[in-house]
């Protein structure tokens, strides 16, 4: 004895698309809510406090350092901006620090100089130092993350030295 059941698919389909497309939003809608609160979250930002030094004017090395990396544009993008010269003013004053630490317990691994990427966006035969002094070192010509929340340490191929730009966000130390 055969027997064969005819199935219509065509209406269970149109039967079952009202249901599987509420489904579908309700799935939509609780994966958009849960990923919404598990997303990661950053403590606020502090405001940027800036140390007393930066309401002197810029020094002649400063300015070296500034045109060196700025050149013709140097007016437009930084001297005619007076939150710009602030900035660049902690900067160069306050964030940047080179320490030399030949006792090999005071290194951590960390990138090397040489994989910084040079800031030449504004002059354009911009070239590395090819030996480094600490006394003239421009931190402006490399693209380190000046804007992060935390410090950053590089160390200088070849060397005992280490450049840690400090973010901007810092506690300033009152002593």
């Amino acid at each position: 004895m055969n027997v064969f059941v005819k199935l219509n698919i065509n209406s269970f389909v149109h039967r079952m698309k009202t249901p599987i497309l509420y489904l579908s939003f309700i799935v939509l809608f609780s994966y958009n809510c849960t990923s919404q609160n598990t997303s990661r979250r950053y403590l606020p930002l502090t405001v940027v406090q800036y140390q007393d030094n930066v309401n002197t004017p810029f020094s002649a090395n400063e300015m070296f350092q500034l045109t060196e990396v700025y050149g013709s544009s140097l007016e437009k993008e930084i001297l005619s901006r007076p939150n710009r010269v602030l900035w660049m003013k902690n900067l160069l004053r306050n964030r940047v620090l080179i320490e030399n630490r030949p006792d090999p317990k005071d290194q951590k691994k960390c990138p090397l100089l040489s994989e910084v990427p040079l800031f030449d966006a504004f002059v354009s035969t911009l070239t590395r130092d090819s030996i480094f002094n600490s006394q003239k070192f421009n931190p402006l010509k490399y693209s380190f993350p000046f804007y992060a929340r935390g410090e950053h340490m590089y160390r200088v191929d070849g060397t005992d030295y280490f450049i840690l730009v400090k973010s901007q966000h810092s506690r300033i130390d009152k002593r």
